[in-house]
């Protein structure tokens, strides 16, 4: 007797139907959504406004530093372009920020050496250094490594000094953004520690792996209790020089600059919005930050964050798109210098018992997108990230790879919120010969590559609405 049964070829085919409805439907949505994608992406690279609004942004506002005539501009053009969207909601968000101002031009020489006499160097003032006054001061020069490198040194062999910090970029990373980490401290902390052991001023290798007479600033740190010094950021190729005439003999170094704190100032963050149908108070946050330092055009740092993220909903609304949960655009103020912009977001957020589900930002720089970095509290992240994964064959096909990250500084503060924070990561291995420079300018910035990170942000502010992170 046969061990098979017989079953009608009619229930064969039902039971095939029946088994296959979900495999189908789940097809039939990812045919949707791949269609939806491929149309985000022909439509911005088509039809994008976001290098023409950069372009705009630079030559209207350059140098955006936070409590600037400059600035402000910036937040009343960003505001005026984000009302002919025809959003729900175009804004201004209050922020406190502080006004910190450069003063006159920076003078950093070397004199009286045995070997080249005076030597003029490239420099730049660091944010929140104090200036020297009009007089000037001229010292000694002692280099160091490490920020370690003071306390072994002390304050007998420091007092009175400049202190020169030149650790160099590591040209062997090929993640330039960990090059930079590596060391951003010496800028970040340097001078301050440097004062606690008697230094009068100090100096510091700009932050790139680039050579040239391009100095780079950037923010420097001294708290309430710190004796604050003069703090100059010198170009690669003066730092070499400098380290140089070191290693033949001592070098005394001038130093005149007039910065100086301008105390707090009001200021606003622009934020552009769309009302979600079903879930008004779950938010999905796109943003870039509006400030720049003020020698800085601010075109990749961060120009082209704030256009990317106005992008995002300008294209969404000319297509007729229902979100279901809110989204905006989010242009933050003071990153560069203390994140009164962010913090003022967050908890205005807070305040209001919002959710951010996803807060994206984009301060990488306007270069092809390579995916994007995730970031969440320990006890929810392992979910939203399997949950991403899930579309990474929807986002491989525009080479987007989706990673562990930081999601952004400006974002950060939503972290208490428990969604998920992400950051576009683009192609980084140009970034740093523009950060915090005067060549930060338009003509750095190719409209392809800023338009394929606008589309990359869209994409998966699409996913993110349409499937939720649960």
């Amino acid at each position: 007797m046969s061990s098979f049964i017989t079953i009608p070829n009619f229930k064969i085919l039902l039971i095939i139907v029946i088994f296959n409805i979900p495999t189908a439907n789940a097809q039939q949505g990812m045919d949707a959504d791949a269609w939806m994608i491929k149309n985000i992406h022909s439509t911005i690279l088509s039809q994008g406004q976001s290098y023409e609004w950069l372009k705009s942004l630079v030559s209207s506002a350059p140098g955006r530093l936070a409590g600037s005539p400059s600035s402000l501009a910036a937040v009343e053009l960003t505001r005026q372009i984000m009302d002919t969207f025809g959003l729900d909601r175009v804004y201004l968000q209050p922020c406190k920020v502080p006004h910190w101002v450069r003063g006159d031009r920076e003078i950093v020489k070397i004199i009286n050496s045995p070997f080249i006499g005076d030597l003029n160097l490239d420099a730049l003032s660091l944010g929140n250094s104090i200036g020297t006054g009009s007089a000037g001061l001229t010292s000694e020069v002692i280099e160091v490594k490490s920020l370690d490198t003071l306390e072994k040194l002390g304050v007998n062999a420091l007092s009175g000094k400049i202190v020169f910090f030149n650790r160099a970029f590591d040209e062997t990373q090929f993640n330039t953004f960990g090059a930079y980490g590596g060391a951003v401290d010496q800028r970040g902390r340097g001078p301050a520690l440097a004062a606690k052991y008697g230094a009068v001023a100090a100096l510091v290798r700009s932050v790139t792996g680039d050579h040239n007479d391009i100095p780079h600033t950037g923010a420097t740190g001294f708290g309430a209790d710190d004796h604050w010094i003069p703090a100059l950021a010198l170009s690669t190729n003066s730092a070499d020089a400098l380290s140089r005439e070191l290693k033949r003999s001592k070098v005394s170094v001038f130093i005149r600059n007039t910065c100086k704190m301008m105390g707090m100032k009001d200021s606003y963050s622009v934020i552009g919005e769309i009302k979600g149908s079903e879930n008004t108070n779950e938010i999905i946050a796109v943003g870039g930050h509006l400030d720049s330092w003020d020698v800085a055009p601010g075109a990749h740092d961060d120009g082209s964050g704030c256009v990317q993220s106005m992008e995002v909903l300008y294209q969404l609304k000319k297509m007729n798109y229902k979100p279901k949960h809110t989204l905006r655009s989010v242009l933050f103020m003071n990153e560069e210098n203390g994140l009164g912009g962010g913090r003022a977001y967050a908890d205005s957020s807070n305040k209001n018992k919002e959710k951010h589900i996803l807060a994206l930002e984009s301060d990488s720089g306007g270069f092809t997108p390579r995916g994007f970095g995730f970031a969440a509290n320990s006890d929810v992240f392992e979910g939203y990230f399997k949950k991403v994964n899930q579309w990474a064959n929807l986002l491989e096909p525009y080479d987007l790879r989706l990673k562990v990250g930081h999601g952004g500084a400006d974002i950060g503060p939503l972290k208490s919120q428990g969604g998920l924070l992400a950051d576009l990561s683009p192609d980084s291995q140009r970034y740093f010969n523009y950060h915090h420079t005067r060549v930060d300018g338009i003509e750095a910035v190719n409209p392809r590559e800023l338009l394929l990170g606008a589309a990359a942000m869209t994409s998966l502010v699409y996913l993110v609405d349409k499937y939720g992170l649960r």
